[in-house]
């Protein structure tokens, strides 16, 4: 059985490869699918999310091919039955998420009913990470160490430009 992961992942954070990690005890073969986003400011674009994903995963060590990463603009119901997919991973953050999450998966199920969706909690420790809050804090220069890999700081720090002029990143010694 294979799964998608589809967000925006702008950027992914560490919350996002804490779904990924424990949905590959579940999953033999995970695809992380960047989908559209409707900020009208993201920090990435699309392929630039799509490379960073990859070179994240690279370094994770995953067993060959039990991660993949794609890119999709459509309905992911469409990516699914296109793909042979029959499981959509989502991440809870905390009950707030869980009602826009539902409303998704009830509205997926009408569009592809041979489609599961599967929500897990994030860890407990990471339940305020998000892609937003890492942009924001990264915009004041804030320690993001803590909350995505290096790889992502690196990308985060070439795009300083574009959160405002910031100063130079902060991070953990």
């Amino acid at each position: 059985m294979r799964a998608i992961y589809p967000g925006s992942f702008d950027p992914i954070t560490n919350g996002h490869l804490d779904i990924l990690d424990r949905s590959l005890a579940i999953f033999p073969e995970i695809t992380i699918v960047v989908a559209g986003t409707g900020e009208k400011n993201p920090l990435f674009s699309p392929d630039e999310r799509v490379a960073l994903i990859k070179e994240v995963i690279a370094s994770r060590g995953y067993k060959p091919g039990a991660v993949k990463v794609d890119r999709w603009a459509g309905l992911i119901m469409e990516y699914a039955r296109e793909k042979k997919i029959s499981a959509v991973i989502r991440g809870l953050r905390a009950a707030s998420d869980f009602e826009y999450e539902f409303m998704m998966a009830s509205m997926n199920k009408q569009l592809n009913p041979d489609v599961e969706t599967l929500f897990m909690m994030t860890a407990q420790n990471l339940y305020f990470v998000s892609s937003s809050m890492i942009k924001e804090l990264a915009r004041y220069a804030g320690d993001i160490s803590g909350y995505v890999s290096k790889e992502v700081i690196a990308a985060v720090e070439k795009k300083r430009d574009q959160l405002n002029n910031s100063p130079t990143l902060k991070t953990r010694k």
